[in-house]
């Protein structure tokens, strides 16, 4: 088989692929928001606790947006809300001074931590006859189609650079 119809395979693939993602990213959602409607959480809310719980230090907007891959208006939106409801609350920023902070506060704490506690068996539950290793391989494909549609957003390598070579194995 020549590269170029190789090639074309491979982008006929990855398109059925994205396509998948969005109809499970859906699903996901859908999922994330039942399963955490009763804390009074969303999907959304659950994501922004989640980006400030995996952080060592508190977050502007514009980072929780970028470590989401979300609008900073749409996290704006969230976090002014979820201020109201007393789950994060605003600090300064020593480093900008419009760029206020964000962080969770004990109510946000509680319920990030209820929602991971309901979402431990709901991923069992979907992992139930799947292979930690194929489930592994997954992650990092869509880590290295992540990291080259950034690199590219930013300027960066072309996908079909040399530095873009050994993302899907974890180089």
């Amino acid at each position: 088989m020549s590269t170029e119809s190789t090639q074309a395979r491979a982008a006929e693939t990855l398109t059925e692929l994205i396509l998948e993602i969005f109809r499970l990213n859906g699903r996901l959602i859908e999922a994330g928001d039942q399963l955490v409607r009763s804390l009074g959480l969303t999907s959304a809310r659950w994501q922004v606790l989640g980006a400030m719980d995996r952080s060592a230090v508190p977050l502007s907007v514009a980072s929780i947006a970028r470590n989401k891959g979300l609008s900073r208006q749409a996290v704006q939106r969230l976090v002014k809300e979820m201020a109201k409801d007393g789950l994060v609350r605003f600090a300064a920023n020593p480093h900008h001074k419009r760029a206020q902070l964000v962080t969770m506060t004990e109510a946000g704490r509680a319920a990030f931590a209820a929602a991971m506690t309901k979402q431990a068996p709901w991923a069992e539950d979907l992992t139930r006859g799947l292979s930690p290793d194929d489930l592994a391989q997954a992650v990092a494909l869509l880590r290295a189609l992540r990291a080259r549609l950034e690199r590219a957003r930013d300027g960066g390598a072309r996908p079909d650079d040399e530095r873009c070579a050994g993302e899907a194995s974890g180089l």
